[in-house]
């Protein structure tokens, strides 16, 4: 599995399909983050909170994302409704979801919530539909990841201050909270995400990730295929 998660932040459909077309030909990535935010829990509000009814419609056509042959999406769900966003990215093919703590004050019970729905953990037989992980603010304390580590298939480290923007720099908090996860949850798959340029990724893959998800140091590479070459020449020996 390849180090390199590469995010888009889509402004618009046409922009996510054809940025989505850039990068799905490129290896070897397999799976791909899509950014949501809603405007609220982050600013500015990007798509498909710009166009809801584009979602919307996209889901009740039955209509899928592209490549899913080759690619596994991830959303990273940066809104109050996250719970009622799973399913309709669901519907479209994503299976991969990362919330955000200010989403439920609750995040065991919403986690619990969500795998009531869509499948997953040892008390479903039937292989579930969805994995999900909690972001990680670079900010703040480990109290909500303790809250429902139980619950959770990986972990989002945030590498930025302010989430919902990219080319946001890259926080060196950062790294310390990488190091204070691993001690505390050597267990779940970690991933950073967040201002990862190829500087910041050779500090970051030492200290044994899962992924770097790349957003900006990706899509304004001159050459988008050299840039994801270049960080995945770090693999982690933690990549899942």
């Amino acid at each position: 599995m390849s180090l390199v998660v590469p995010a888009v932040l889509p402004s618009s459909r046409k922009n996510l399909e054809e940025t989505l077309a850039l990068l799905a030909p490129i290896p070897p990535v397999s799976r791909i983050q899509i950014d949501v935010v809603d405007g609220r829990l982050a600013a500015p509000a990007s798509w498909p909170y710009t166009a809801p009814a584009e979602l919307a419609g996209m889901a009740a056509r039955g209509e899928m994302l592209p490549h899913l042959d080759c690619i596994q999406y991830e959303i990273d769900l940066m809104c109050f409704d996250a719970a009622d966003a799973v399913g309709a990215w669901i519907a479209l093919g994503a299976s991969r979801f990362v919330v955000h703590p200010e989403a439920a004050p609750d995040l065991a019970a919403f986690f619990k919530g969500l795998r009531r729905r869509y499948g997953g953990g040892a008390e479903f037989s039937q292989a579930p539909l969805a994995s999900f992980g909690l972001a990680v603010n670079v900010a703040g304390g480990l109290a909500p990841l303790a809250s429902c580590a139980a619950e959770i298939d990986f972990i989002q480290c945030m590498g930025i201050a302010r989430v919902g923007r990219q080319g946001e720099p890259f926080d060196p908090r950062a790294l310390k909270k990488v190091q204070e996860i691993r001690a505390r949850y050597p267990d779940i798959p970690l991933q950073v995400d967040g201002g990862v340029t190829l500087a910041h990724a050779k500090e970051i893959a030492v200290l044994g990730v899962a992924n770097l998800v790349v957003g900006s140091a990706i899509l304004r590479a001159e050459n988008p295929a050299a840039a994801v070459a270049a960080l995945e020449a770090l693999q982690s020996p933690y990549g899942v």
